[in-house]
């Protein structure tokens, strides 16, 4: 993405990702975020892979927003701000960074900031789902990436008559525990984009230096546009419950400041 600098002014944008909640095995469909080969998980094939032990988070680094599903959103408004993709999907992501390719709640050492919950969408990978072309039916997939899979490591996806060990077994559950609440957020983020509620947002943050930081590229509720909702719409949304979910994006705002203060950090350490 281009980026523009005027004296002291930095203007960057992020690339709030499109709804992505799995696969569905296309060659020419792009990659969801973070994946660069997810091929299904089969017990002869790959009887002797597992996944690294303690891999840590560094795939995250280079991204500033990721999907999350809206029953996290609870959870999310306390740590991160929350906006909507700019797509028709207008999918909930909570935003990591404020400049484009970082992640400012990751260190460099590729730890989590301390006492933060960490999306889904993150703790998902390297599993995901994938929907079949043939049939309509789901497969277990895994990012066949070297720094993730290895051979004969501590944590193999089979056991040795290539049935799914505990760890695949989780994975399946967590992805299905997943995939049904992707399904609802989808609902979620098209009433939202369609109900006309969504605004563009641009964000004037300042930073040390006497530099200023516009953050734009997603969308957030406008409170007032909440507010003249129509009745009819707004009971629905009571009935299926959105509105806690509504309100967590609103309270959310208050999570700019640490996104400030995170970057500010970052600065004065000299990882700028």
């Amino acid at each position: 993405m281009a980026k523009k600098q005027e004296k002291k002014q930095e203007t960057k944008k992020s690339k709030a990702p499109a709804s992505d909640p799995q696969t569905n095995g296309k060659a020419d469909t792009p990659m969801p975020l973070f994946y660069k080969a997810p091929i299904p998980l089969d017990g002869k094939a790959h009887k002797d892979l597992g996944l690294k032990k303690d891999f840590g988070l560094k795939f995250t680094k280079d991204v500033n927003a990721v999907p999350i599903n809206m029953i996290e959103m609870p959870q999310i408004c306390h740590f991160y701000p929350i906006g909507f993709s700019p797509d028709a999907a207008a999918t909930p992501v909570a935003i990591l960074g404020l400049r484009d390719n970082e992640n400012l709640y990751l260190n460099d050492k590729n730890k989590w900031e301390e006492d933060t919950y960490i999306p889904a969408y993150i703790r998902r990978y390297p599993f995901i789902f994938s929907e079949m072309p043939a049939n309509d039916q789901l497969s277990l997939c895994i990012d066949l990436d070297q720094d993730i899979v290895e051979s004969k490591g501590e944590q193999p996806f089979f056991d040795e008559d290539s049935k799914p060990s505990q760890l695949s077994q989780n994975a399946l559950e967590f992805c299905k525990s997943y995939h049904a609440a992707a399904q609802q957020t989808i609902a979620f983020g098209q009433a939202i984009a369609e109900s006309g509620i969504l605004v563009e947002r641009q964000a004037e943050i300042n930073i040390g230096g006497g530099k200023r930081i516009n953050f734009a590229g997603f969308r957030i509720i406008d409170e007032k546009k909440l507010a003249e909702l129509d009745d009819k719409i707004f009971l629905d949304w009571r009935q299926k419950g959105y509105l806690p979910f509504l309100y967590a994006h609103l309270f959310s705002g208050a999570q700019w400041q640490k996104l400030t203060r995170l970057l500010n950090k970052r600065i004065e350490s000299g990882n700028k």
